[in-house]
């Protein structure tokens, strides 16, 4: 697909990656082949973009062992876009972050269920939560704080966990309510995350696109989770991994083996033909 797209490694290329479930295999593992591929396409000249649900603090430890220490990264599903720069003071700034407020959402949520955990980003620094998430899931650090609190300004995003539940309860729970007026995405269990209305992985990478001065047709996306699917339609070329589910993959234009083969190896080879 990458060869018929005459999409090939240099600085008038744009390559967007998801982290968990494309770079990084669910256990958070990086294998040396994706590590060595990255770096390869790094050293091309390609813009290479980790685009990601994650919070600033869990992606800049990948970006580092990446070797990704300029040029953009796309966090919080899009709310939030750093500039990676060594001598930056600690080697980012956040060149945009669009906010809204989560109290009609979040309350419209737990008045449907009450028991659910939720969690505001504290942009840079970690998360303020309701009650403590399951061990290693937000990343440090973490600060347990009341609703009101959780509450009381604009935010990036909220999380929303239902630890031990199906992905599917979160979907029915989101149907109940009838959420308007902003983003969302369901992950594998149930994991949901609220952004500002409008803004996803592809808005932020369509800004970016146009800062690093790349033509969308030059543009090649990898994902594998419902907040990927705008990305992969948005990019020239978007590939979903083997592991993604079958409605992200109905969206792509080609799919890869799983993240446990290091299928997007094989994407950023094609590339680097």
């Amino acid at each position: 697909m990458l060869e018929s797209a005459g999409i090939t490694a240099g600085a008038d290329t744009l390559v967007a990656l998801d982290i968990d479930g494309t770079l990084l295999g669910h256990d958070g593992t990086l294998s040396a082949g994706v590590r060595d591929a990255v770096a390869a396409l790094r050293d091309s000249g390609t813009h290479v973009v980790l685009s990601t649900g994650r919070g600033t603090p869990a992606v800049l430890p990948v970006a580092a062992q990446l070797g990704l220490t300029h040029g953009w990264a796309v966090c919080s599903n899009g709310a939030v876009t750093l500039r990676l720069d060594p001598e930056l003071d600690g080697g980012y700034e956040f060149v945009e972050v669009v906010t809204f407020d989560p109290g009609p959402a979040v309350r419209m949520l737990l008045a449907e269920d009450p028991d659910v955990l939720v969690a505001v980003e504290d942009l840079g620094r970690g998360f303020k939560v309701s009650a403590p998430f399951p061990v290693g899931e937000l990343g440090d650090p973490v600060e347990v704080v009341t609703l009101d609190e959780l509450l009381a300004a604009p935010v990036a995003r909220v999380t929303l966990r239902a630890p031990g539940r199906p992905s599917e309860d979160f979907i029915a729970l989101v149907e109940r309510a009838g959420m308007h007026g902003v983003t969302y995405a369901v992950g594998w269990t149930a994991w949901l995350d609220i952004t500002p209305d409008g803004v996803s992985k592809a808005s932020a990478l369509e800004r970016v696109r146009g800062w690093a001065g790349v033509e969308l047709a030059r543009t090649v996306a990898a994902g594998d989770g419902m907040n990927d699917r705008e990305m992969l339609q948005w990019a020239g070329v978007g590939v979903a991994m083997g592991n993604a589910d079958p409605g992200t993959v109905a969206l792509a234009d080609a799919v890869t083996t799983t993240v446990h083969d290091d299928g997007v190896v094989a994407v950023l080879r094609a590339v680097l033909r």
